[in-house]
Formats: C-alpha cells, structure tokens, sequence
C-alpha cells in the first residue's frame, strides 16, 4: 500500500454496493456454509466480517511505516508534546473493574 492510501474500515451501517466474486472447492464452500449457519448469519455476512477482521489484522501487525520528512516532523512533534489531561479517562481508571462491580 502506498503511503497516502486511504484504508477503509469496516462499517457494517453502510449498504453493500460493490460486488467481490471468489472461487473456492466444494470442501472450502461446506465449511463456510456450516459456519455461517451454525453463527446464525448468512454466507454473505460470514465471509465479510471474517476477511474484514482479517484485513484490519493484517494492517494493524504492521511493524514497518514510510514517512516522508514532513510527515516524520509531525509524528515526531506528536510523540514530544506532553499528554492531554483526559479528567474522564483518568476517572475511568479509578473505577472498578466490571467483573468486580457485578459481583
């Protein structure tokens, strides 16, 4: 992916309009259809939520970035500057964990 490339991220609220076709066995196609079945959602759906999960780990294992030198300025200017006070974040973490409250 070239650098500028925007990535998309997976929103199932928006329609479907674009069309992807694949080929698989017949063996690939069995095991697709059970799973689908038995997760309560169609082939379609399955095969979405699956390659999307796929794709934004693939992305995200990323170890390595390009950067040109402004670009470099920025993210380095970003890692200097000293944290934002987040009030909520930091009340957040003064909570109880979930788990715990429920019990």
């Amino acid at each position: 992916m070239s650098p500028g490339t925007p990535v998309a991220v997976s929103t199932p609220n928006q329609p479907r309009d674009r069309r992807l076709q694949l080929r698989a066995t017949a063996s690939e196609e069995t095991l697709i259809k059970v799973a689908a079945e038995r997760q309560g959602v169609n082939v379609t759906d399955f095969i979405m939520r699956s390659a999307c999960e796929s794709a934004e780990q693939a992305l995200s294992d990323q170890t390595r970035f390009v950067l040109d030198g402004k670009q470099w300025k920025a993210f380095m200017a970003a890692l200097d500057r000293p944290p934002k006070v987040k009030p909520r974040l930091r009340r957040l973490f003064t909570e109880p964990h979930i788990a715990k409250r429920r019990s």
